[in-house]
């Protein structure tokens, strides 16, 4: 029950504010920060922060700041570099894939940026640069196409499908 109780008052800006409001409010009635955090289920460093950010702006200072986030790796001008590089096939630098994925884009930052990004990271950055990740249909080894046109699934163009 606690923890469905600690996940709705996550859940918003403004039940998250609510809820530093009712610590300071026990803290003022005489509460210790600790017993706060006790009963909270938070530290009472946080307690104490949360005291604090009240005496120093009021009512506005237990509202949710500005969460910027960690700042981007890539700079506007790699950024750029990046999205044309992109445009091109791995092949024009050197790499034997034919497609742009995850580890073919890490290496290629790390090789001509000296970035050093994940794999997850860069299937990322293709969604933010608005690329889509596609990777061509396996093709047997060795098998004729004729046949395999014969047996597979989708009609091919120009023929209708029996039923």
């Amino acid at each position: 029950m606690q923890v469905a109780i600690q996940q709705e008052i996550e859940r918003s800006e403004e039940s998250r504010y609510d809820h530093r409001l009712h610590g300071v409010l026990l803290v003022s009635s005489g509460y210790s920060c600790t017993e706060v955090g006790q009963l909270f289920g938070q530290a009472a460093t946080t307690v104490q922060r949360w005291v604090q950010r009240f005496e120093r702006g009021g009512f506005e200072g237990l509202r949710e700041g500005e969460r910027p986030g960690r700042p981007r790796t890539l700079d506007e001008s790699q950024w750029a570099l990046i999205e044309a590089d992109l445009r091109k096939t791995p092949r024009d630098f050197g790499f034997e894939a034919g497609l742009w994925d995850g580890p073919v884009l890490s290496e290629h930052l790390r090789q001509r940026y000296g970035i050093e990004l994940g794999v997850r990271q860069c299937q990322r950055l293709f969604r933010q640069m608005g690329f889509r990740l596609r990777k061509p249909r396996p093709q047997v080894a060795q098998s004729d196409p004729v046949r395999v046109a014969t047996v597979k699934k989708t009609a091919a163009p120009g023929k209708a499908r029996r039923r």
